[in-house]
């Protein structure tokens, strides 16, 4: 890899937030290098057990937003 890979870099791979070249050094890093392999594991097993929360706001917190969102626009209008 042409860059050093950092913590913070291999949690952006782990989410998908990096470039194609990165995920592609990324991986030949892992490859390579038993150490990363070995961090990149212990954060990939972290990742996999935090929890899969769904947020889902109230019917009245949507309405409030949405009412909030009309008057702007109107207010915008004139």
């Amino acid at each position: 890899m042409n860059q050093t890979c950092t913590t913070d870099l291999l949690v952006k791979f782990l989410y998908h937030e990096t470039t194609a070249r990165e995920a592609r050094e990324i991986r030949e890093g892992i490859d390579d290098d038993l150490l990363l392999r070995e961090e990149f594991n212990g954060l990939e097993k972290a990742y996999r057990q935090l929890p899969r929360v769904k947020f889902s706001a109230s019917q009245e917190s949507l309405r409030k937003v949405l009412a909030y969102s009309r008057q702007t626009t109107l207010e915008k209008q004139r």
